[in-house]
């Protein structure tokens, strides 16, 4: 539903684009978490854990560095003061 004029092309346009932005966010879940592979079946396990990936994936998506998002994770795995630096930096941006 929307407001604006049957424009097909506009309308066309509009979807293709939330579908770029929906699919580019599970392919980054998919590669750096491989949350395909996840196989969690204990009651809210896999809905508790696709929460912390997501929260996982932007604290990598937002900090600065020009690695790609798998190196930012493993290299937050390895060393706990670039997971700190992670962190701070998010926080530092709360409102």
């Amino acid at each position: 539903m929307s407001s604006l004029p049957p424009d097909a092309d506009l309308l066309l346009r509009a979807v293709r684009a939330h579908w770029s932005i929906e699919n580019n966010f599970h392919w980054a879940l998919d590669v750096v978490f491989r949350e395909d592979d996840d196989r969690l079946r204990v009651l809210n396990g896999a809905e508790n854990f696709a929460i912390l990936r997501r929260f996982a994936l932007n604290l990598l998506k937002r900090h600065p560095t020009k690695l790609s998002l798998k190196r930012k994770r493993l290299k937050a795995a390895l060393d706990d003061s670039f997971l700190t630096q992670l962190l701070h930096y998010f926080l530092m941006r709360l409102p």
